[in-house]
């Protein structure tokens, strides 16, 4: 019919179960750091593993659900972001971990964040990326094996795939660019 159109359908609640994962991912972070630097590497192991699954599973739900609000979109960046700047500083700060490799990853980390809302602001959304799964993933894995005490033989190997994790962070951030550039 003229005139009539659809119901919209109606915004899920910002409190629902991935914005619940979501601020309590954000809210155990301290704890995962006091652990960290506490020198309780499995407990912040497990922490840190327990985090990595519900960041996992917050957006798995919310979009398996229709649970995806703006509260979640931000928050969820924010809670990532918040969770690797406390491992890889804390990592330095035990002298675990080089600091160069926690510079080159936060300043991609948040140069592309920046970015990104620059972009939007100028009418462009910059969705995720396939490699930026993959980079997310290499570096949970990475920061995982330094909390893990491992035998010194296994350093080398560690380095190894945290190398890998800042390459592909790298590589990830240039793409970004270029995708952004051919958009624009």
């Amino acid at each position: 019919m003229w005139g009539v159109t659809a119901p919209t359908p109606a915004k899920p609640s910002n409190f629902n179960l991935p914005n619940v994962l979501t601020s309590l991912r954000i809210l155990v972070i301290p704890l995962f750091l006091w652990l960290l630097l506490g020198g309780h590497m499995w407990w912040a192991f497990g922490v840190f593993v327990a985090l990595m699954i519900t960041d996992k599973l917050d957006g798995d739900i919310a979009r398996a659900r229709n649970l995806v609000t703006d509260f979640g979109k931000i928050a969820d960046p924010i809670a990532d972001k918040a969770l690797m700047t406390a491992a890889l500083v804390g990592l330095n700060l035990i002298g675990e971990l080089p600091v160069w490799i926690t510079v080159v990853i936060l300043v991609r980390e948040f140069g592309i964040t920046i970015w990104r809302m620059y972009m939007l602001r100028r009418g462009l959304v910059v969705p995720a990326s396939k490699g930026g799964k993959v980079k997310t993933t290499l570096q949970a894995v990475a920061v995982g094996l330094y909390l893990i005490p491992l035998p010194a033989w296994m350093d080398l190997p560690n380095y190894l795939v945290m190398l890998t994790a800042v390459a592909v962070t790298v590589w990830t951030g240039v793409q970004y660019l270029i995708d952004s550039r051919r958009q624009a």
